[in-house]
Order: structure tokens, then sequence, then C-alpha cells
């Protein structure tokens, strides 16, 4: 349950930030509006895609983070 408010409370942040950002560029809210649901949509699909191809690359540990060396 928590993950599911979590995931509804960022898409209303996502969509509040992009009809900000939309309306701050071109003074129309309702393409202000228009856009701020467009834009969340796209972002989902192209990073569901992005993470399709990102889970396809070996994990050669490169981009881990932390301490890897022996304790002294």
């Amino acid at each position: 349950m928590r993950l599911l408010a979590k995931t509804v409370s960022y898409g209303v942040t996502h969509l509040a930030v992009a009809t900000g950002v939309a309306y701050a560029l071109t003074g129309d809210l309702m393409l202000a509006l228009g856009i701020g649901i467009i834009e969340p949509m796209v972002q989902t699909g192209v990073f569901a895609i992005h993470d399709h191809f990102w889970e396809r690359k070996p994990d050669t540990g490169r981009f881990r983070i932390g301490c890897h060396h022996a304790a002294a």
C-alpha cells in the first residue's frame, strides 16, 4: 500500500511540475495542462524502454558504489 501511495504521489508531483514548467514557458493554461498530461505518459514509456535496454547490459560491476578494498 505504501508503494502505491508513493507512486501516486510521485505521479501527481510530476504532473504538477510538468504543467508548471509548461505554463511558465507558454503562458497558456490549456496548453500547459495538455503538456503536463502528455509529458509524464511519454516519460513513462521512454523509461520502460531505457530500463529494458539497461537490464540487457551485462553487469560488469563498473557502476557499483561503495568500498571494494579489504579492510586494514
